[in-house]
C-alpha cells in the first residue's frame, strides 16, 4: 500500500505550475506518483513503505523555481506565518508598481487632451524599466523555468506580451524614432497581473478556509490528572489513558469516554445538528466540542492523529487535493494552451502586419492576445469548487472521501440501504417468547450470550442464570449452535431452520413477521422448541429521508437478511417499494453487482462489518459514522450524523458542486473562446485585456465560494 508525503508549495501563481512540479517530483527516486494542487498551494507524493528523501523532494520543487518544505513536523501557525509573509510580500510589490505606473499611464490619458510631454518620454523609459525588470523579474524566471522543462504557463505569455511592448518602446526611444511608444502597456499589464494574482492569493486562502477552521477547533493544552493533582498540560504530551478535565463551557480537549459527571454537549462542528448532546458516564466525548453548563470528567481514548477531528481534517485535506473526472478535460486543454495562444499571437501579428503594414497595430493586438489568455481560469475552474465543496461538507457532518466520489453522487440512480442500524435503531428488543416458559428462555439465552449479532443480545438478556454451552459454533448470517447438558440446540433464522428439516409453525410466526419483528426459532436436532420475535424500531426521520432521496429522483431499495414478512414490514413502514431479504452477509456485495449490471449507478448505505464488501463493491458507498472501522474505510462518503435525510443532503451537495464547477468551465471556455479573438481583430487594448486576464480567474474563484452558502436540508 502506498503512503503519502505532504509538501508545502510556495510561489505557485498559475495552473501550469502544477504539471511543471509533478513532472519533477516524480523523477525523484522512490517516488511512485505525485499530485499537485495549485489552488491548495500543496504536493501529495506517494511512495512504497521507504519514503524518499525529503531534502531531494524538496531541491526537485526547487529546481523548477518554486520553494516547498515538508508539512509534517510544521505547525499551522508556522504555515500561517509563511502564507501571512507571502502576502504582505505581494502586497508591497503591488503598491511599488502601481506608484511607479502611475505617472506613465498618467501621460497616456493627457495625450489624449493633447497635453504630450508633461512626463518625459526618458522618466517613462526608467519607471518602466524599474517595472518590467523589478517587479516583472518573475515572469522571466517562470519562464525561463517553464521552458527548462518543455512546458508552457502564464509566466511564458506575460513575459512575451510585456516584453514585446517595452523592447518596442525602448527602441523607439534610445533611437530616437517617431513611432507611439507603449511603456504605460507594459508596466500597467504587470501591475494589473500582481493586482489580480494577490486578490487570486487571498480568494483562495479563503476557499480553504475550512481547514483552518477545523484547525482552530483543537485547544492546545487540557487539564489532566496528575498526583492527585488537575495539571495544565500541551495537548501533545497527553496519552491514552489520561484522565482530563471539562469544565462548563470549556471545548473539550480530545476524545475520551466520560467517567464522571453530567451535560450537555454541542457537537454540530462534527454532525453538522445543532441540538446538543446529552453526556454522562460511558458517553463518549469528541475533541473540538464544545461543553455547556456541566462539568466532565474523562479518560482519553484517542490522542494526536487518532482523534474524530484529526480524522476529519485529513478526509477534507485528501478530498481537496483530489481530481474529479470532469477536471480531465480542462487538464487535456491547459496542457496544450500556452503553445496555442502564442501560436494565435504569432499568427495576429504577422496576418496584421502582411494586410495593413502597420508594424506597431500587429505588435499591440499580438500582446494583446498574449495577455487576453487566460489558462487559469480553465484550470482552476475544478479544485476551487472541490476545496470549498469538501470544507462546507465537513462543516455540515459530510466527509467526502475524494472528488471522484463526490462527481459519481451527482449520477446516482439507486440507492441500496442496509436495515440494521441503518434503517433502524440497531438496538433491537424482544418482543415475545412462545412459549413464555424459564426452560425455553434459559437455553436460548445461554446460546445467544456468546453470540455478537444485535438481535442475539436482548435474548440472551431473557434470562440471567446462563448454562454451560459446548461445541459453540457461529454460522454468519443463519444462527448458532451448541451443547447444552450433553444435547445438542440450534437458534437462528426460520430459513435456516427449514434447510435442516425443522417444521416451523407458521400460524405461531407469520403474525410477528407481518408486525415488522424478526422471529427466530429455537430447536434441537428434531423439533422446534420455541420462537423468539424481536423489533427494531425504524429511525426518527428515516421515512422522511427515503422521501427526499425519492424526490432526487433516486430508486430506494432495502437489503435486510430478515424474511420477506418482515422485510415487508419494514418497508411499507419506510415508504420503500422495492427490498431484498433474506440476504447473508456475503451476499450483499453481489446483490449490488446485479443492480450495477442494470447500467445503473448504485450507492450502498451501510454502518456494519458485514456492509463493508458492499460499500466497495458500490459505485458510491456512504456509511454512517458510528459503524465499524472498516465499514468507514470502505466507504467513499461518511455521515457523521446517524440520519438517512443526510445522504440526501450528501447527493444535494454534489448536485450543487458540479452545477458550480460547469459554470465555472462555461465561464472560462467562453472567456477565451470570445476573448482571444477579440484582441486577434484588433478589439481590446492590451491594458484593458491585462485587467480582463486578472478578473476572469477572480469570477471562478469567487463564484466557487458561493457554494459556502449551501446549507443542508431542515426538517
Amino acid at each position: 500500500m502506498d503512503k503519502k508525503t505532504e509538501l508545502r508549495i510556495e510561489g505557485m501563481h498559475c495552473v501550469s505550475c502544477e504539471r511543471t512540479i509533478s513532472g519533477a517530483l516524480k523523477k525523484v527516486p522512490g517516488v511512485d506518483n505525485a499530485s499537485v494542487s495549485f489552488v491548495g498551494s500543496s504536493a501529495t507524493v506517494e511512495h512504497s513503505d521507504t519514503p524518499p528523501d525529503p531534502q531531494k523532494l524538496i531541491n526537485a520543487v526547487k529546481s523548477t523555481g518554486y520553494n516547498a518544505y515538508l508539512v509534517e513536523g510544521s505547525s499551522e501557525e508556522e504555515i500561517q506565518a509563511g502564507e501571512e509573509r507571502s502576502f504582505k510580500i505581494q502586497f508591497v510589490a503591488l503598491i511599488l508598481s502601481a506608484l511607479l505606473t502611475l505617472p506613465i499611464v498618467a501621460q497616456m490619458f493627457l495625450d489624449w487632451f493633447g497635453l504630450q510631454g508633461v512626463i518625459p518620454l526618458w522618466v517613462q523609459f526608467i519607471l518602466a524599466t524599474i517595472v518590467q525588470f523589478g517587479f516583472g523579474w518573475r515572469f522571466y524566471v517562470g519562464s525561463y523555468y517553464a521552458l527548462k522543462t518543455f512546458t508552457g504557463n502564464m509566466d511564458l505569455l506575460i513575459g512575451l506580451g510585456t516584453s514585446a511592448a517595452y523592447f518596442y518602446s525602448a527602441i523607439v526611444f534610445i533611437f530616437g524614432l517617431d513611432r507611439h511608444t507603449y511603456f504605460e502597456s507594459s508596466a500597467a499589464i504587470i501591475t494589473l497581473i500582481l493586482l489580480g494574482r494577490l486578490l487570486e492569493m487571498r480568494t483562495k486562502t479563503r476557499a480553504s478556509g475550512a481547514i483552518k477552521a477545523l484547525l482552530k477547533l483543537q485547544p492546545k493544552t487540557a487539564r489532566i490528572l496528575k498526583e492527585e493533582e488537575w495539571v495544565e498540560v500541551p495537548i501533545n504530551q497527553i496519552v491514552v489513558g489520561d484522565i482530563y478535565q471539562v469544565r462548563p463551557g470549556d471545548t473539550i480537549p480530545l476524545d475520551g469516554e466520560v467517567i464522571d459527571g453530567s451535560s450537555y454537549v454541542d457537537e454540530s462542528m462534527l454532525t453538522g445538528e445543532s441540538v446538543r448532546i446529552h453526556k454522562q458516564a460511558h458517553t463518549l466525548l469528541f475533541g473540538g466540542t464544545h461543553n455547556g453548563q456541566g462539568a466532565l470528567r474523562a479518560k482519553a481514548t484517542a490522542v494526536g492523529s487518532h482523534t474524530a477531528l484529526a480524522g476529519i481534517i485529513r478526509l477534507v485535506q485528501e478530498a481537496q487535493g483530489s481530481r474529479a473526472p470532469i477536471q480531465n478535460l480542462a487538464d487535456k486543454i491547459s496542457a496544450v494552451f500556452v503553445p496555442i495562444v502564442v501560436l494565435i499571437a504569432l499568427t495576429t501579428f504577422f496576418a496584421w502586419w502582411g494586410f495593413s503594414g502597420q508594424f506597431t497595430e500587429a505588435l499591440i493586438n499580438a500582446v494583446a492576445v498574449l495577455v487576453i489568455a487566460c489558462p487559469c481560469a480553465l484550470g482552476m475552474a475544478t479544485p476551487t469548487v472541490i476545496m470549498v465543496a469538501s470544507g462546507r461538507g465537513a462543516r455540515s457532518g459530510i466527509l467526502i472521501k475524494n472528488a471522484e466520489a463526490m462527481q459519481t453522487a451527482e449520477k446516482l440512480q439507486i440507492i441500496a440501504i442496509d436495515k440494521t442500524g441503518t434503517l433502524t435503531e440497531g438496538t433491537p428488543t424482544l418482543t415475545d417468547v412462545i412459549p413464555d416458559t424459564d426452560a425455553v428462555k434459559r437455553l436460548a439465552a445461554s446460546l445467544e450470550d456468546l453470540s455478537e449479532h444485535p438481535i442475539a443480545q436482548p435474548i440472551a438478556q431473557a434470562y440471567p442464570n446462563k448454562a454451560h454451552v459446548t461445541s459453540f459454533e457461529a454460522i454468519a448470517g443463519k444462527g448458532v449452535v451448541g451443547v447444552i447438558d450433553s444435547e445438542k440446540y440450534y437458534i437462528g433464522s426460520l430459513k435456516w431452520m427449514q434447510d435442516w428439516g425443522i417444521k416451523i409453525d407458521h400460524t405461531l410466526t407469520d403474525p410477528l413477521e407481518r408486525d415488522g419483528k424478526t422471529v427466530v426459532c429455537l430447536s434441537n436436532a428434531t423439533q422446534p422448541i420455541g420462537y423468539f420475535a424481536v423489533a427494531d424500531t425504524l429511525r426518527t426521520n428515516a421515512k422522511e429521508g427515503i422521501e427526499k432521496i425519492k424526490d432526487l429522483g433516486i430508486e430506494v431499495v432495502m437489503l435486510t437478511g430478515d424474511h420477506s414478512k418482515t422485510a415487508q414490514a419494514i418497508a411499507n413502514q419506510a415508504g420503500i417499494t422495492s427490498f431484498f431479504a433474506e440476504i447473508l452477509p456475503q451476499d450483499k456485495a453481489q446483490t449490488i453487482e446485479r443492480l450495477k449490471k442494470r447500467g445503473k449507478k448504485v450507492a450502498m448505505v451501510g454502518d456494519g462489518i458485514n456492509d463493508a464488501p458492499a460499500l466497495a463493491a458500490a459505485d458510491v458507498g456512504f456509511s454512517m459514522s458510528t459503524g465499524t472501522d472498516i465499514a468507514i474505510e470502505s466507504s467513499d462518503i461518511t455521515l457523521m450524523r446517524n440520519d438517512i435525510c443526510h445522504v440526501a443532503d450528501a447527493i444535494d451537495l454534489s448536485k450543487a458542486t458540479f452545477r458550480k464547477i460547469r459554470q465555472n468551465l462555461f465561464f472560462a471556455f467562453v472567456y477565451n473562446i470570445v476573448g482571444i479573438p477579440l484582441a486577434a481583430f484588433g478589439l481590446l487594448n492590451p491594458i484593458i485585456a491585462g485587467g480582463a486576464m486578472a478578473a476572469s480567474s477572480l469570477c471562478v474563484v469567487g463564484n466557487s465560494l458561493l457554494l459556502n452558502h449551501w446549507k443542508p436540508t431542515k426538517l
